[in-house]
């Protein structure tokens, strides 16, 4: 069986959990079958970031994040693209980690560059929402990589938003062909 990563883990300040999700593994289940892609790119959302769904309170889309951090939270923008969003931080203190691309073994770079082509990819939806990703049964999954060797991770400005646009809340893996596109 598959071990998750623990609640624990997701439990600290995002800003500290958002470098460490690169180069663990998603894992999305359906049935029998699997997708797995390697985070190489993440995006930190904090309660008092104005670009963060939570910076204005609790709402019905965004209440996931206001709970016990390692559950997924899946939003839909531009009417055509779904995210994927991990909740970090403790009970009541809102935060969250967007999954901005994977590498996928044996695809072309360009199939999960970018956070609604690698949902596309993995075929995440709103079903997928407040989906607990600590429970080793769950259908989405966030696991440890034995196989990756150590990789040089770059900080930067988040890209793609318009509201603090300017915090380094952006981390991505140097030379990775999956990272997005400035």
């Amino acid at each position: 069986m598959t071990k998750p990563l623990k609640r624990s883990f997701f439990e600290r300040t995002t800003i500290e959990v958002a470098p460490e999700l690169l180069n663990k593994i998603i894992i999305i289940r359906s049935g029998k079958k699997e997708k797995k892609g390697v985070i190489v790119e993440v995006e930190a959302y904090t309660k008092d970031d104005a670009a963060c769904h939570a910076s204005r309170g609790k709402t019905p889309r965004n209440e996931v994040m206001f709970g016990p951090g390692g559950y997924s939270y899946v939003y839909f923008i531009y009417g055509m693209y779904h995210c994927l969003n991990f909740v970090t931080e403790k009970k009541d203190i809102p935060g969250a980690i967007l999954i901005r691309a994977l590498e996928i073994p044996d695809e072309d770079e360009r199939v999960a560059s970018g956070p609604g082509k690698l949902c596309k990819y993995l075929n995440i939806t709103k079903a997928h929402n407040k989906i607990d990703c600590c429970n080793e049964d769950s259908s989405l999954l966030v696991t440890n990589n034995n196989q990756k060797e150590h990789t040089q991770i770059v900080q930067t400005k988040r890209i793609g938003i318009s509201k603090a646009a300017h915090y380094p809340w952006r981390w991505y893996i140097k030379d990775n062909l999956s990272v997005s596109k400035k």
